[in-house]
């Protein structure tokens, strides 16, 4: 059994006692029944991550006395995915799930112009890239940004090359064949797809088109691939 991970905002850099959250108390007392002597992983979500051991053990008030500190370096390049509200809000949460596990840095909620809901549910999403982020090892959370219009995202200063996949006709590139070795935003769009302004306006903008593949993806199965694709240097 792997050494349990737990993720705490405010962990301190230094050796010595440490009261774990409510939430995560909870977690280690009550659901996973660890006891004094216990050994537990920990992060900050920012890179941070440090061995404990408990030498408290309640439902309320766990506390581990901290040791081994590690600052884990940044995953080199930085890719980040914006992607369209889709109708049913599971395959958001799905799509989040899976592709922090995967390594993505950042989500955009986006807003494009066939988007048909908005269902922006921030504390219950925060708590998914968590959940995955210690579920896959890793210590550093994505940055969930606010939801944003597409013409908006397009038109910000940006230090990533901008990639826009849709089913358009028109000359594409495989994602595959772009240099994966620089920061990148990729946006997917809407279950209608990008309107054909959009996608003008987006090359406009220096976007480069790229292709997922030969058929048409539902919105977070094209986040998916466009996420394994990214990732897999």
């Amino acid at each position: 059994m792997s050494t349990p991970f737990f993720y705490e905002p405010q962990l301190p850099v230094m050796p010595g006692l440490f009261s774990l959250s409510a939430e995560s108390s909870k977690h280690c007392s009550m659901v996973l029944r660890m006891r004094e002597g216990d050994s537990i992983l920990l992060t900050n979500g920012l890179g941070l991550k440090c061995s404990g051991e408990i030498v408290a053990s309640d439902k309320k008030k766990t506390v581990v006395q901290l040791s081994a500190f590690e600052q884990i370096a940044s995953p080199n390049p930085q890719n980040s995915i914006a992607i369209s509200f889709v109708k049913n809000a599971a395959r958001m949460e799905w799509f989040l799930e899976k592709a922090t596990e995967i390594g993505i840095a950042s989500f955009y909620p986006l807003i494009a112009d066939r988007t048909e809901r908005t269902h922006f549910k921030k504390e219950r999403w925060e708590h998914i890239l968590v959940s995955a982020m210690l579920q896959s090892q890793q210590t550093y959370k994505p940055v969930l940004h606010d939801p944003i219009a597409f013409k908006s995202l397009i038109q910000q200063p940006r230090n990533a090359q901008l990639l826009l996949a849709h089913c358009e006709p028109g000359e594409k590139k495989a994602l595959q064949s772009v240099d994966r070795s620089v920061n990148t935003l990729l946006l997917i769009g809407p279950e209608g797809d990008f309107t054909p302004d959009e996608i003008k306006l987006a090359a406009q903008s220096g976007a480069t088109m790229i292709s997922l593949g030969y058929t048409r993806l539902r919105t977070e199965t094209a986040g998916i691939a466009a996420a394994v694709l990214l990732q897999n240097r």
